[in-house]
């Protein structure tokens, strides 16, 4: 059995990757709009299930999509146009999924799909080709925690940003969020 090897840049490459991904900051406007709309925002439980979602997709993540008969890059194109809808909510403030107000909200659609949706868990699977699964556990667990703050601090952000801030913010990460449901997309499909 393999030794348990850390490595410190290994870690800080998986982590910087699924922040990018993960894109909790990003997601500041959202969590805000369905903390008005459930008037709750149940943080322990959306960070735990989230992070449940990532170690078991690390681990099993290939072998269920076999087992249901879609591969990865089918997995991640999928994941890829839900992304791209969501940007584009972000972007245009057009609203595309219509779903009834949840009484609070944990872990849909917070824990699946924003956090633990099929950009991270994707970006799972191809890091453990790259990557030892330690540090990328490791890499999971920083982000949970950085999501696990600021999901705790909604309220605050909402106030330390304002409307203006949170607009901005809202564009600006919905054209990022754009751009890597496009890359996604482009590098499953082969275009």
């Amino acid at each position: 059995m393999d030794r348990l090897q850390f490595d410190f840049n290994q870690i800080l490459s998986t982590s910087m990757i699924l922040f990018a991904i993960i894109d909790i900051l990003g997601s500041i406007p959202v969590i805000i709009s369905l903390r008005k709309k459930a008037g709750h925002i149940q943080s322990e439980k959306a960070t735990i299930v989230a992070t449940a979602i990532m170690i078991l997709f690390l681990f099993g993540g290939k072998a269920v999509l076999s087992v249901i008969g879609v591969d990865v890059q089918s997995f991640a194109i999928a994941g890829s146009l839900v992304i791209f809808f969501i940007a584009m909510e972000m972007v245009l403030g057009i609203h595309f999924f219509r779903d009834d107000a949840p009484e609070t909200v944990s872990i849909v659609p917070l824990a699946f799909p924003l956090i633990a949706g099929a950009g991270s868990l994707t970006t799972l699977l191809s890091l453990k080709t790259e990557y030892r699964t330690e540090n990328i556990l490791v890499g999971i667990i920083l982000n949970m925690v950085f999501v696990y703050f600021v999901l705790k601090n909604t309220a605050r952000l909402e106030k330390l940003l304002g409307k203006t801030g949170l607009n901005v913010l809202r564009k600006s990460f919905g054209v990022i969020l754009l751009a890597i449901a496009i890359k996604l997309f482009r590098t499953n499909t082969g275009l």
